[in-house]
């Protein structure tokens, strides 16, 4: 039987923008940029597993 961790896989987590501080829910593992929704700027950029966030991290979702 395997058993799976919760450690190994990804999640959402809730971020704010350092910019504008708008504060919104995006992909651990993000495959494309994501962009602020408010000002645009870039909140995360993907690198082949989990994604370079430049944002505040404020909570890890489950």
């Amino acid at each position: 039987m395997v058993i799976l961790s919760r450690d190994n896989r990804s999640r959402f987590i809730k971020v704010r923008c350092p910019d504008c501080e708008n504060e919104q829910i995006i992909f651990e593992k993000a495959s494309s940029t994501i962009n602020c929704l408010v000002c645009g700027s870039i909140i995360a950029k993907p690198s082949g597993g989990k994604a370079i966030i430049s944002a505040e991290i404020i909570e890890a979702l489950e």
